[in-house]
Order: C-alpha cells, then sequence, then structure tokens
C-alpha cells in the first residue's frame, strides 16, 4: 500500500512535512533546482534538477505524540505476501501510476505550471512498461516529476529516504572528516559552512569559511562542479588537504578520517558591537534535523548565563529549510501569534506560534542574516519576523522557494515530496514570497568563501543596526 500522511505539527519516521528537501545535504547532494546547496563531506551538484538534500542532507527517529493521518489508497500491498507475485515491472509501474495520480489529483499548481500533465503520464508510461533497471526507475520518477519545475518536488530512493530519515533525527553516521560544504564552481574550491566539533576537520583547526581547493593533490571539485567523491573513506585512512582562509595564504591540513555521528551542530558565540554591547550570533544551516530548536534553546541560555545579550543576530544565509515542527518551535523562541497561511488548491491551514520566552528571546532586538541559499522554511522563517515586525532583515533577496512538501510512502521504501501548498502572510498578503524572495531591509552582498565573519559585511551591518537600538 502507498501511504499518504502529512503531520501537522510533529513529523514521524515515515512521512516528513517539509518545506524543502533537506536529507542529502548531510549524507548526499541536494538536487533542489536553482540552489547550491552544501553536504557532508560528499559531493554537491551546483545547480541540479536530479535528485536531495536534500535536503541535503540530512536522520530521523519516531516522535511519541506525532499526529498524522493516513489515507489508504487502492494500490496492491506487495509486502502482505510471503511469495513474489508481482516481476519488479509491475510494482514500478503500480508505483508510476500511483504517483502520477497523486500529482494530478494534489499537487499545488492545478495548471502544473504549464505543463501537459497527461502527455506526461503517455510519455512515462511507455518507458516504464518497457523495464528498467531498479535505478533507472527511480531517477526516471525523479525526472519526471522535475519536469513540473517547481525547484522543490523529489523523488527519493529508497536508501535516500532512509539517509533523509537519519539526519531529520539527529544520528548522522558516515566515515569522513566532519565538515558540511558547499561548491563553489565559479571560484574552482569548496568552501566550508560548519565543522562537527571535535570532528578530525575541527581538530584539525579548520573552520567556518574556509576553502577548500586540493583534497590528495586533486582539485576538490570535478569538470562538471561537484565536489569529488573522495573527502569520505575507510576509517583511520588518512587525507592531506589544501586550504585556504579567506584572506591569509593557502596551508596544508593532515586529518583522518573516522565516523561521524549525531546532529547538525547549531554554532553559535558572542560578539562585540562597536559600542561594545554583547550581542549574540547562532549560524542556522538547516530546520531539517530535530534538535535544532533544543541547540537554539540552549544557546540562548548559555549566551545570557553570565550577562544578559544586548541583541541577537539569526544567520539564515545558508539555511535550506526542513521541518514544520522545527519551524514552529524555533519560531516560537522569537515570537507568537497567527504567522500566516499555509494555501493548498482548496484549502488553507494557519501557521500559529504560541510564544515562549528563552532568556528575554520575546524582546531582545533581533537581526536576521539572509541571502540567495536561504529557501523553504529558511525563508518562511525569516519572513514572518520580518511581516510581523519582530526581526530587522539584512543581506540579499532570497530565491523564493517557500513550498510546503507533503510526503508519500511507497511499498519499497522509496519517496515522493510533492508541493502541496504555498504561504501567504498575515499582515501583507499581497506579497508573493514564491515569485518574489524575501526582501531585506537593508542590502549587503557576501560571498560565504571570501569573509570571516570578522570581517563579513551583513554581520557588520547587524552590529551598526543593533547598537542603534
Amino acid at each position: 500500500m502507498i501511504s499518504r500522511t502529512r503531520t501537522l505539527i510533529l513529523i514521524p519516521i515515515l512521512i516528513l512535512l517539509l518545506s524543502c528537501q533537506t536529507v542529502m545535504r548531510v549524507v548526499e547532494p541536494t538536487f533542489t533546482a536553482n540552489h547550491r546547496k552544501p553536504t557532508i563531506d560528499k559531493p554537491i551538484i551546483p545547480s541540479a534538477t536530479l535528485h536531495i538534500a536534500a535536503s541535503t542532507t540530512p536522520a530521523i527517529t519516531i516522535f511519541p505524540t506525532a499526529k498524522t493521518t493516513s489515507i489508504p489508497s487502492p494500490v496492491k500491498d506487495y509486502t502482505s505476501s510471503p511469495e513474489p507475485i508481482f516481476t519488479p515491472s509491475q510494482i514500478q509501474l503500480d508505483i508510476f501510476e500511483e504517483l502520477w495520480q497523486i500529482i494530478n489529483d494534489e499537487y499545488l499548481y492545478a495548471d502544473f505550471n504549464g505543463l501537459d500533465w497527461n502527455a506526461i503520464y503517455e510519455e512515462y508510461s511507455v518507458l516504464v512498461k518497457d523495464g528498467m533497471s531498479t535505478e533507472e526507475f527511480y531517477l526516471s520518477m525523479d525526472e519526471m516529476i522535475s519536469r513540473l519545475g517547481d525547484d522543490h518536488s523529489i523523488y527519493l530512493s529508497p536508501e535516500e529516504a532512509a539517509e533523509d530519515d537519519a539526519q531529520y533525527s539527529g544520528n548522522n553516521n558516515y566515515v569522513g572528516i566532519g565538515v558540511l560544504a558547499l561548491a563553489v564552481p565559479e571560484r574552482d574550491r569548496a568552501v566550508i559552512i560548519l565543522t562537527f566539533p571535535n570532528s578530525p576537520a575541527d581538530l584539525a583547526g579548520l573552520k567556518s569559511h574556509d576553502i577548500i581547493l586540493t583534497v590528495n593533490g586533486k582539485p576538490v571539485l570535478d569538470e562538471d562542479g561537484f565536489i569529488r567523491d573522495i573527502i569520505r573513506g575507510p576509517e583511520g585512512s588518512e587525507l592531506v588537504l589544501t586550504v585556504q582562509t579567506p584572506g591569509e595564504q593557502s596551508r596544508q591540513v593532515e586529518v583522518t578520517r573516522r565516523r561521524i555521528m549525531g546532529a547538525i551542530p547549531v554554532p553559535y558565540q558572542v560578539l562585540s558591537s562597536p559600542e561594545g554591547q554583547r550581542i549574540g550570533y547562532i549560524l542556522l544551516v538547516t530546520l531539517g534535523d530535530r534538535t535544532i530548536d533544543e541547540q537554539v534553546e540552549s544557546a540562548l541560555l548559555i549566551m545570557n548565563e553570565q550577562e544578559q545579550l544586548d541583541g541577537l543576530i539569526l544567520d539564515n544565509r545558508q539555511n535550506e529549510g526542513g521541518a514544520d515542527d522545527v519551524l514552529i518551535s524555533t519560531l516560537s523562541y522569537f515570537t507568537e501569534g497567527t504567522m500566516g497561511f499555509f494555501t493548498s488548491r482548496d484549502q488553507e491551514r494557519s501557521l500559529y506560534i504560541e510564544g515562549r520566552d528563552i532568556a528575554g528571546s520575546q524582546k531582545i532586538p533581533l537581526v536576521l542574516l539572509i541571502g540567495i541559499d536561504t529557501v523553504s522554511y529558511g525563508e518562511i522563517m525569516s519572513g514572518v519576523l520580518k511581516d510581523n515586525g519582530r526581526a530587522y532583515l539584512i543581506g540579499e533577496t532570497t530565491a523564493g522557494n517557500v513550498e510546503t512538501l507533503w510526503g508519500y510512502e511507497f511499498p519499497d521504501g522509496s519517496r515522493a515530496w510533492i508541493a502541496h501548498e504555498s504561504f501567504r502572510p498575515y499582515n501583507h498578503p499581497e506579497d508573493d514570497w514564491e515569485a518574489n524572495g524575501i526582501m531585506p531591509h537593508q542590502m549587503a552582498r557576501t560571498n560565504w568563501d571570501e569573509i570571516t565573519i570578522n570581517h563579513d559585511l551583513a554581520v557588520t551591518a547587524a552590529l551598526s543596526y543593533l547598537d542603534s537600538k
């Protein structure tokens, strides 16, 4: 049976409600079109149409209070019989038929973005009936979905779906050096977004914004602009990296691969403004790990422990989005009330936040940094805090990708994420974030691989703004 499930607040192991693909970001390349998203110790596609992260990256366990609604499907259940009754091609055909019908009935855009969806059925029906390998089938289903052109909907193989679940639960488990890196093909390099604490990269002194040029003497990017699959490898094996901190000379660093486990970290620190104020800084790279909100809460408590912060900077410039329960929990530290509405073809539901104050977080002067790599729930988080006047936004206009995906689990373990809703802000419902992105109050253009936090125009602007408050 193919299950269709959505969660309104919490997300179980089988079905997630995401506003972007975050699964592959950590363990595999993300394939969100028109966006280059980072990956952990794995190749990254700079501008892909084939999925997955996603998002990407990313691990999952069952929430005990998760609320789900399952809609039964008439499709045959291939797991119910101990004997293999159907050939692989028949299974593939049934999955294809159901996937096509799901999109036909429930896809956000009733005009399919101008695509002749019936013609797509005829085209791919022939391909599936002609027979294909399992890998070819998964790639074909993802290709079919990508033809919709919404830069969000994707199809995951069983392996990718399992990695999706693993990242969400905060259970990353792989052998590498412990970096979340982004390909920068226009400058033939990869840049570190963050390092995992106590990982080989961290212990070797690698930091956010450091550039990786070569790995064991080979360029870190291949001829297509992907990060080569050479950073991962056998546990205990060694790598020699040529790295560079922006503004400094390149250097060689030796690291030994080992197993990396645990959640995606939330780096934080206390900065000093030009007028000597204590300003907290938190880097949010995803909302696709269910521990993120807890880590933000911990960061707020620790930074306010000795002395109250005078202001806070949330850096969303690399925020790929994630799950709605993480979005809601994180937003609850800074605001409350109805933030807007998720709208589908025929209904809408509100985004309501019940506020929680963590060491003064509801009142603290707040700046959000945004950019072209702020997508999905990263965009919605930034947009609603601007829409209700809670935060001042600095950076660049986001790309505009605020659809919410519903997940559909198939009997072979594969999964489809299909755009089902868009978002309408509460105070300015005329704003079309999908079409126009989120505009900052103040422009500040930055390239992650050309700055450090001490020489970051956006951070400098944020500190100056908070001094004025």
